[in-house]
């Protein structure tokens, strides 16, 4: 696809058809969660029609559910680009992230360092910082509030021979700033250091190597780009196998399995490969479903960027509105098209309620990026108005939304 149509995806999404007060609902809440096409729907359905057992059965039903399990992880490594065995699945980005943090625990202590950001969503933060009770030093990387953009000089200072982890977000979930994780990737290893990325928030907006990147740990979240609620961590071979996460002892020794406690959601990964199918489906004819990935990635990246500049105009000439990032159209390959703001006269509140009870969904508070809204001093006025865009969106809704807010 050289150039994309969302008109041509939207009917795959039956939650599109909802309508509030006679008018179509606006899904401008993508960042907490995208829509799901009915591709999904039917994988997760069929899976509990067709092959719910557990595991490493003697029959029918389990034998199809090792198939599923087995084509999820060769899903997520074909959207990832690294190998099956090195993705594990879990409920959700934070567990994930809480269980990788005690394993590396296991061997840290007084003297060591950890390197966090105050830009990053909660679960990049609060997991690693909690590691304070082994007596290891947390440091946090400042913000540049101009224009809500990690501090690198800052970075580069707080990074040091004793630092072990530095753990960075690809993009906010708050404001929509895509980091420069390469260079951060390189600081880290250029002291020893692991580095670990949080691509939640990116997963739905662009193409992601994690060989390129160089990074040793990288989490994201299915249902930030048109799947289930499930959680998937890409770790690097060697220290999946090395590392020792806290496991039952019937449980398999054998990586990923060793990583991913209990039973697994399996109908959900019965979803998580039709959620990468259907991207790769927007990818036109490739040589393989990592190739059609990266191309339909790209072009998503393109039309998005070329939502998030009607956007961000538009926001930026309504009287009283503040707004929080990148703002220069040069600058948009820095950013998601994800954008906060505040309203004089109201509270991020009453702006989401006032848009939702007309059809349009938005976020307000801080979405779990509370440093960054106490960096901004927002936090205690009620964080700011989250819009977040996905490429089922079209021009007309962003023309929709733009005129709601120039009534308030």
């Amino acid at each position: 696809m050289t150039q994309f149509d969302p008109h041509a995806v939207r009917p795959l999404f039956p939650a599109l058809a909802e309508q509030v007060a006679g008018r179509p609902a606006v899904f401008f809440d993508a960042p907490g969660g995208t829509q799901v096409p009915q591709s999904v729907i039917d994988a997760i359905g069929g899976y509990l029609a067709h092959s719910n057992a557990n595991t490493h059965g003697a029959y029918l039903t389990s034998r199809r559910t090792d198939a599923v399990i087995a084509g999820a992880h060769q899903a997520m490594a074909d959207m990832l680009g690294c190998a099956p065995e090195e993705t594990v699945f879990g409920p959700n980005m934070t567990t994930l992230t809480f269980a990788l943090s005690r394993a590396i625990g296991r061997e840290l202590g007084p003297g060591d360092e950890i390197v966090l950001t105050r830009l990053d969503h909660d679960a990049n933060f609060s997991p690693w910082k909690a590691l304070a009770e082994r007596g290891v030093t947390i440091r946090e990387v400042d913000v540049d509030v101009e224009d809500c953009t990690l501090d690198m000089a800052d970075m580069a200072a707080k990074i040091n021979e004793r630092t072990k982890l530095v753990a960075v977000g690809f993009a906010s979930n708050a404001v929509g700033t895509i980091n420069d994780v390469r260079r951060v990737v390189e600081m880290a290893h250029s002291v020893g250091a692991l580095a670990f990325v949080d691509a939640v928030h990116y997963g739905p907006h662009g193409p992601i190597d994690v060989r390129a990147l160089d990074c040793d740990f990288l989490a994201c979240s299915v249902y930030k780009f048109f799947g289930p609620h499930i959680g998937c961590l890409y770790g690097k071979a060697e220290h999946l196998e090395r590392l020792q996460p806290y496991k039952l002892r019937p449980s398999s020794d054998e990586s990923p399995d060793r990583w991913m406690t209990g039973t697994q959601n399996h109908e959900c990964l019965a979803g998580v490969t039709a959620a990468v199918d259907y991207l790769a489906s927007l990818g036109g004819p490739a040589a393989s479903r990592r190739e059609a990935i990266l191309s339909a990635m790209t072009t998503i990246q393109a039309y998005e960027r070329t939502l998030s500049e009607r956007l961000i105009s538009g926001l930026l000439d309504i009287p009283g509105l503040t707004f929080y990032g990148i703002r220069e159209a040069e600058r948009f390959d820095q950013r998601t098209p994800t954008v906060a703001f505040r309203m004089a006269g109201h509270t991020p509140r009453e702006v989401a309620e006032k848009l939702g009870d007309q059809g349009i969904f938005v976020w307000d508070g801080n979405y779990y990026a509370i440093n960054l809204t106490e960096r901004l001093g927002v936090e205690d006025q009620g964080g700011m108005v989250r819009v977040g865009l996905a490429h089922y969106a079209t021009a007309e809704e962003v023309d929709r939304l733009l005129a709601a807010l120039r009534a308030l």
